[in-house]
């Protein structure tokens, strides 16, 4: 039984399939999408004996990838949080952060959810979006450059979309962050670790600016360069 639906689910258009039915069951709950793909894809993991290349993970992690992950993370803030995300909330209304409030000056909660961020954002996400869905969809499309360079279009898109409750800025500005880093996999694709850490460098930044209330100091930036150039 395992060793047919694992034959099934190994066959190139599944991920297709898999990545239109997982926004279908995220209508009725966001997570529910994320966690059929990722079963799916932690599925063809165990079936193919924790083959961890076959999903990006063929280097070992050492120092040089961690350091290159925080430069990753912080080159994706300046670029996305300070330079366009502020206009995106000044021209599309602010980024619903909901549901992370309860981590405001709560050191425990932001702690608990730093733990979750680094499993199920940091490598979850990256491991189902960038090593499964893009890897898979490029391999699908040909594996060739091109097939790598729509996939990671695709992806940044269909990343983007998948924060909808984050309103539109959100979206935008998740889309264009996560296509930094599917574009870094497409020029490192046997390093997948790099993006987990750039995931997770990123996310600690963004989580300890909301947990000390100072997750709108860039927006109050540019309102005040608009301010000062009108």
């Amino acid at each position: 039984m395992k060793n047919r639906l694992f034959k099934f689910l190994s066959k190139p258009y599944i991920v297709v399939f898999v990545m239109i039915i997982a926004p279908i069951l995220s209508y009725f709950d966001r997570n529910f999408g994320y966690f059929f793909g990722l079963s799916v894809a932690l599925f063809l993991l165990w079936g193919s004996n924790w083959n961890w290349a076959k999903f990006g993970f063929a280097k070992k992690i050492n120092l040089q990838t961690v350091l290159r992950g925080l430069l990753l993370a912080l080159i994706t803030l300046i670029i996305v949080d300070v330079c366009i995300q502020p206009f995106l909330e000044i021209s599309f209304g602010k980024i619903d952060l909901s549901s992370v409030e309860e981590i405001r000056g709560n050191f425990t909660s932001f702690f608990i959810l730093f733990i979750i961020m680094w499993v199920f954002a940091a490598f979850g996400e990256e491991f189902l979006f960038s090593g499964y869905y893009m890897k898979h969809l490029a391999e699908f499309l040909g594996n060739t450059d091109r097939a790598w360079i729509i996939s990671a279009i695709i992806l940044s898109i269909y990343f983007g979309v998948s924060h909808n409750y984050q309103g539109i800025a959100g979206i935008v500005a998740v889309g264009l962050s996560s296509s930094i880093f599917f574009f870094t996999f497409y020029r490192n694709k046997k390093n997948l670790a790099l993006l987990v850490f750039a995931h997770g460098f990123y996310d600690t930044i963004g989580l300890t600016l909301i947990y000390l209330n100072k997750d709108d100091i860039f927006y109050k930036w540019a309102l005040y360069l608009i301010k000062i150039t009108s």
